[in-house]
């Protein structure tokens, strides 16, 4: 058993995996850092600092001063304020992360030297062209004999 284990922990793929979700990790916490540190104080300015975390109903009745309130007190909420949020969060994440991705390959793409690039092989004649001249050598043939 021990050495099915030492097997399975020397794949490659598994360290793949471990080092993918550890770098996943800490790009989740700078992407999450970028989000709320730089880029929602702007979202806030030109909202006029609009607060949707406190935007809720209550749905058995009843008046609080705040979400945390009411559901403190057990009330019913339909806190559709988080949701939006929630919403909004996912898509400056998103297009964080589709920019920051934009980038990288970007990089990529610089970091390829004209070395590395495959050389074009040139390619012979079609099917066709050899079919065309099969037939003008059958129809030169015949007009020989």
């Amino acid at each position: 058993m021990i050495g099915e284990f030492k097997d399975f922990i020397a794949k490659g793929n598994v360290m793949d995996m471990a080092v993918g979700i550890i770098i996943g990790a800490a790009f989740t916490a700078i992407v999450s850092s970028l989000v709320a540190d730089l880029i929602n104080p702007f979202i806030g300015i030109f909202t006029g600092g609009i607060d949707f975390s406190n935007m809720f109903v209550v749905l058995g009745g009843g008046e609080y001063a705040s979400l945390t309130a009411a559901q403190e007190a057990g009330a019913a909420v339909f806190a559709y304020g988080s949701f939006i949020n929630a919403v909004i969060n996912f898509l400056i994440v998103a297009f964080v992360v589709f920019m920051l991705v934009k980038m990288v390959n970007r990089v990529k793409e610089a970091a390829v030297k004209p070395d590395d690039v495959a050389p074009e092989v040139p390619t012979g004649p079609s099917e066709l062209d050899i079919l065309i001249e099969i037939r003008d050598a059958l129809a030169a043939d015949r007009k020989a004999s």
